[in-house]
């Protein structure tokens, strides 16, 4: 299974956390709760404050530093 390492970059205006890949394509967890499990999508044309996008389905997703939870 492909490798997707995403780093922390902030919080959008839904308080979503966003995080950049090596590329610079930006993504976000649409539930970060601390009980969910990761839920990462693309971001919409690539926009910090962007709509959740796409899914990302059949990677090993590596969150840096750490998952950040509401």
């Amino acid at each position: 299974m492909d490798k997707l390492i995403l780093t922390y970059k902030g919080l959008d205006s839904w308080s979503r956390p966003v995080y950049e890949d090596d590329k610079g394509n930006l993504y976000c967890d649409v539930d970060p709760r601390p009980t969910s499990s990761v839920d990462i999508c693309t971001k919409c044309n690539n926009a910090f404050d962007g709509e959740p996008d796409s899914p990302v389905r059949n990677k090993e997703i590596v969150l840096v530093p750490h998952r950040i939870t509401w």
